[in-house]
């Protein structure tokens, strides 16, 4: 089982047990956090999309470490002007291990009960208004 997940405006693709560098979270190390924008789920070869996100499915994690990414160099310069300068950054990431991936398989079944429900209740309005329409028709004709 897989699901891809977004956070820090990217999208990661994540299995129970791996271990991903994902950015910045305001979370210590030892805590758990759980990461509900799941925009895809793989359970055992049933692929369920989200609209954006898959309803009612999360992943759960523990914060491993803060660290920081390599850093990266940019070197500016403008010809026979003299002028160069070079900025780095270094990225802040946090390091998490994925626990559990939690699917919404109860969510379903009451999903599909207030469908029915609504279904039926819709059929009897319409079978009431029906049965009303036509005897208010014959009383303006008579």
């Amino acid at each position: 089982m897989y699901a891809v997940l977004e956070t820090g405006s990217k999208q990661y693709r994540v299995a129970a047990g791996d271990t991903v560098e994902i950015e910045r979270l305001k979370a210590e190390a030892g805590q758990t956090v759980t990461f509900d924008r799941v925009l895809l789920l793989n359970n055992e070869g049933k692929v369920t999309v989200g609209s954006p996100t898959v309803t009612g499915a999360t992943v759960a994690a523990d914060v491993v470490a803060h660290t920081r990414g390599e850093k990266k160099l940019t070197f500016k310069m403008k010809r026979r002007k003299g002028y160069h300068k070079s900025i780095g950054h270094r990225q802040e990431l946090t390091v998490v291990k994925i626990t559990a991936i939690n699917t919404a398989a109860t969510t379903d079944t009451t999903d599909t009960a207030a469908t029915t429900a609504t279904t039926t209740d819709t059929a009897a309005t319409a079978a009431s208004t029906a049965d009303t329409a036509p005897a208010a028709t014959t009383a303006a004709s008579a």
